[in-house]
Formats: C-alpha cells, sequence, structure tokens
C-alpha cells in the first residue's frame, strides 16, 4: 500500500462548525441511506466508493467519524480501518453484512470502536453514532493528575504513560482502560463494569470489545493473558491490574 501524508488530526473544534463523516461503502443505495441520516443529524457528509478513495477522503476532510464498509473494490475495509487508526483517533463504525463473531472481534481488534450488521436501521445507527461522539467528546479522566503503580505511571492530562520508565504509546480507550484499573490496582472489575466505566451505560455494541481492548493493552505493555505482570484475567468474572514492584 502507498503511504499518503498524514491524516489531519485537527478535527472540528468549535461548536458552531459542523461535524464532519465520513461514509465509505460501494453500494449507492446504503450510501444514500446513511448520508441522509447522518446529515439529519447535523453531519457535514463526504463519501467514498472504494478503499484508496476512502484514505484520500479522510485526509482531506478530517472526519470526526468514520461509517466504513468491510466489502470495498480494492482496498477492502479491513486495511481501510487498520490504515485510519494509525494515523486518526476519529471513531471508526464498522457497517457490514458480515455478522460473524470473527468478523466483528477481528474490526474491533483492528481499531473500530462500533461494529453494526446490515441491514440496519437507521435509528439505531443514529443510537451508535450519537453514543460514540458523546465518549469522544469527554475530558481526560481526572484531568490534571497523575498515578503511579509499581513501575506503570500515568499522566491525564497529557495522558501518557511509562512502563519502568520507558513511554508506552496506547490509544484513548486503552489508556482510560488502564487508568481505571492502576486507580483501582488489585480490584476485579467484571465487563459490564468495565463496559459502564469507560464505553457509557448507553452502549450498545459488542460487549466483546472489552476482551478486545483489554488484548490489545496487554500487547501494549508487553503483557501475556498466559503469563501475567499486570493484567490477570479472572476467570467467571473479569479482569484485575496489580504492577509488579
Amino acid at each position: 500500500m502507498t503511504k499518503g501524508a498524514p491524516l489531519a488530526l485537527e478535527r472540528s473544534s468549535s461548536s458552531t462548525a459542523p461535524r464532519r463523516a465520513l461514509v465509505v461503502d460501494d453500494e449507492p443505495n446504503v450510501v444514500a441511506l446513511i448520508q441522509e441520516t447522518l446529515a439529519a443529524e447535523g453531519f457535514d457528509v463526504a463519501v467514498a466508493a472504494d478503499g484508496m478513495a476512502a484514505l484520500r477522503r479522510a485526509r482531506s476532510h478530517a472526519p470526526d467519524i468514520v461509517v466504513l464498509d468491510i466489502s470495498l473494490p480494492g482496498l477492502d475495509g479491513l486495511e481501510v480501518c487498520r490504515a485510519l487508526r494509525k494515523e486518526s483517533d476519529a471513531p471508526i463504525v464498522i457497517v457490514s453484512a458480515r455478522g460473524g463473531e470473527v468478523d466483528r472481534i477481528v474490526g474491533l481488534e483492528l481499531g473500530a470502536d462500533d461494529y453494526v450488521v446490515k441491514p440496519f436501521s437507521p435509528r439505531e445507527l443514529v443510537a451508535r453514532v450519537r453514543a460514540i461522539m458523546r465518549r469522544s467528546g469527554q475530558a481526560p479522566p481526572e484531568a490534571g493528575k497523575r498515578c503511579v503503580a509499581g513501575d506503570v505511571s500515568l499522566d491525564a492530562e497529557r495522558r501518557e504513560v511509562h512502563v519502568a520508565g520507558n513511554p508506552v504509546r496506547l490509544k484513548p480507550r486503552e489508556f482510560d482502560l488502564l487508568w481505571l484499573f492502576a486507580r483501582n490496582e488489585g480490584r476485579v472489575f467484571t465487563r459490564d463494569q468495565l463496559i459502564e466505566a469507560i464505553w457509557g451505560f448507553d452502549y450498545e455494541g459488542d460487549p466483546r470489545t472489552v476482551d478486545v481492548h483489554v488484548r490489545r493493552l496487554r500487547r501494549a505493555l508487553g503483557d501475556s493473558a498466559a503469563a501475567p505482570r499486570y493484567l490477570y484475567t479472572v476467570h467467571g468474572l473479569g479482569y484485575k491490574f496489580i504492577a509488579p514492584r
């Protein structure tokens, strides 16, 4: 894949500026439905019908949210998702006819924030988009404060993490999870508790997103489910965090 220019990361910040959405799908009727639905919500909507066009439009349009199909001509939606996630923190909602568990997990693993299976109702899509936009607009957790747990230190204002003195780069949701765990070291969190705390009580997506984000957090920390040093699975309950001293 040819590398393009870095994605513009400054999404619309003014409360009066219209939010921007990018719809990526090669089915004109689906594009029209999503475009009309999001326009009614006040979005300025750009569209793309294939993967490479999606990356170009994302770089020029700097969307606040991306609605992305998987089955695209040329570069497929999963590759687009992977590329976008490397360049932008804009939320990504996959909308696909592939409704299998493996498809959903792969999409979430690659960085999607939600997964909607076709056919879908416009009302469902609006509810998902509204929830994601509310969450993405939240301030950093306890901004201006720091947390140290063992060899893990977090700065919520800068959203920086160091493990044993070395910087670790985390995605926003991974940071939020680690902050919650580190501030409550040793406490067991169920998946439902994590969803409510991180994604919000109104989250309607796949509950397995918790497991996906925990795996990604483990990977970033150099941790392992088989021989954990930080994140421990408590079978039948959920997860807990204990940092080595």
